[in-house]
C-alpha cells in the first residue's frame, strides 16, 4: 500500500525542518523516526535517504515541499496542521534557531486567517508554548 501523499510530504517537512538550521539533533532525530513510524512512511523509497541522512536537505528544499503542501490557496487548518507539526519537531530539543524561527512565523504569514497582531500574542508563539508544555509534561 501507497503512502498518502500529503502525509509524505508532510513528513518531508518535518525532515527539512530539522536540517533547517544546518544539522539534525539527535532530540529531533528521535522525533523524526517516531513520527515516520506512526504515519507508516519509514519504508517508503522517497522517505528513507532523507530520514537516515544521507543527503542533507537544503532549507529552498523545504519551502519547496512547504508550497506543494499548501497549494495554491493554503487553509487556515493546513497552516495550523504545519505550524503544530514543525512545532513539535522543534521543541523536541529543548531550543528554537533562528531558522526555524523564520520558516514557522513564514507558515503564520501563510494562513488566511492570520492578521498581524503584537508579537507577543503571536499564534505560533502560543502553538510552541502549549505544545512544550505538553511535551514537559509527558516527561514526567
Amino acid at each position: 500500500m501507497t503512502a498518502d501523499p500529503k502525509v509524505k510530504t508532510l513528513v518531508k517537512i518535518l525532515i527539512g525542518a530539522a536540517w533547517i538550521d544546518g544539522q539534525i539533533q539527535q532530540e529531533e532525530r528521535e522525533y523524526l523516526h517516531r513520527v515516520v513510524k506512526e504515519k507508516g512512511v519509514a519504508d517508503e523509497p522517497d522517505i528513507q535517504p532523507l530520514l537516515y541522512e544521507f543527503r542533507p536537505v537544503k532549507p529552498e528544499e523545504c519551502y519547496g515541499w512547504v508550497r506543494e503542501f499548501l497549494g495554491d490557496q493554503p487553509t487556515s487548518e493546513n497552516c495550523q496542521q504545519l505550524i503544530e507539526a514543525i512545532s513539535g519537531l522543534i521543541y523536541s530539543d529543548g531550543t528554537v534557531a533562528n531558522e526555524e524561527a523564520r520558516l514557522l512565523t513564514s507558515l503564520q504569514n501563510l494562513d488566511p486567517a492570520h492578521e498581524p497582531l503584537d508579537p507577543k500574542d503571536s499564534t505560533v508563539l502560543k502553538t510552541i508554548r502549549n505544545l512544550y508544555k505538553r511535551w514537559v509534561s509527558s516527561l514526567d
